[in-house]
């Protein structure tokens, strides 16, 4: 059997929740220029409904089965009504996911939707400042191990990104589209040397495994542009 396609995968949805379907649209890196999938060629979607009840779930369950035999991570799942609730929360994913998405099925959810600079500016510093301290505690831990030390800084990559391209928009800075041109423009915002993070960079637009050593300054250098960040969006 063949896997399930975007276009297949929207219909199947469509026609298990019919009326109860408020939008399913794909985000992230599959919906940016070109309409590529993420590094790993998954994709990821958000599906809205009129309610989310066990029925619902329930229905839903065979199709996003085989959604995710074909590579993808299920949908995040949300009801139109928190969905219009929770922008105040997840003013930062709100904000990248309306910069980069394509709506599948459905009508456009954005309507009614704000998101105030000043719940980006707040979650933006609590996310900053939380990411350097577990990133400094496993950090130390990790430092001798090359093998743990990748797999720290590999795992932290793609939500760092995010936090970049939410600091250039708080700055007022157009946002590019791939990777290595969101670094240097942060880099030039912030004042890290994009240099360093090239390997990183390289590893996200899937040119390349990231694989460091013991003590690798390459981490260290990862750990100081986080820093600068944190330290940058605190004092904007």
């Amino acid at each position: 059997m063949a896997a399930m396609t975007l276009d297949s995968f929207a219909q199947q949805v469509a026609a298990v929740l019919g009326g109860r379907l408020v939008s399913l649209i794909v985000y992230g890196s599959a919906a940016r220029a070109g309409g590529s999938a993420r590094r790993n060629g998954s994709i990821d979607t958000l599906l809205l409904a009129d309610g989310v009840d066990e029925r619902l779930l329930s229905t839903l369950a065979p199709v996003v089965t085989m959604w995710e035999k074909a590579g993808h991570p299920p949908p995040i799942i949300l009801s139109d009504r928190e969905w219009l609730g929770s922008a105040d929360a997840f003013a930062i994913e709100y904000e990248d996911i309306r910069a980069a998405h394509r709506i599948i099925a459905g009508r456009d959810p954005w309507a009614s939707v704000t998101v105030h600079r000043e719940d980006v500016q707040r979650q933006l510093e609590h996310e900053l400042i939380g990411k350097l301290v577990r990133l400094r505690q496993a950090y130390v831990g990790a430092l001798d191990d090359g093998r743990r030390l990748t797999a720290l800084i590999a795992g932290s990559a793609a939500s760092f990104l995010t936090m970049l391209r939410t600091t250039l928009r708080l700055a007022g800075t157009p946002v590019p589209e791939t990777a290595a041109e969101v670094v240097l423009a942060g880099a030039a915002v912030i004042g890290f040397p994009a240099r360093d993070l090239d390997d990183v960079v390289r590893h996200l637009d899937g040119r390349t495994q990231l694989a460091l050593q013991a003590r690798d300054p390459r981490a260290a250098a990862y750990l100081e542009a986080v820093a600068r960040t944190a330290d940058y969006v605190n004092r904007s």
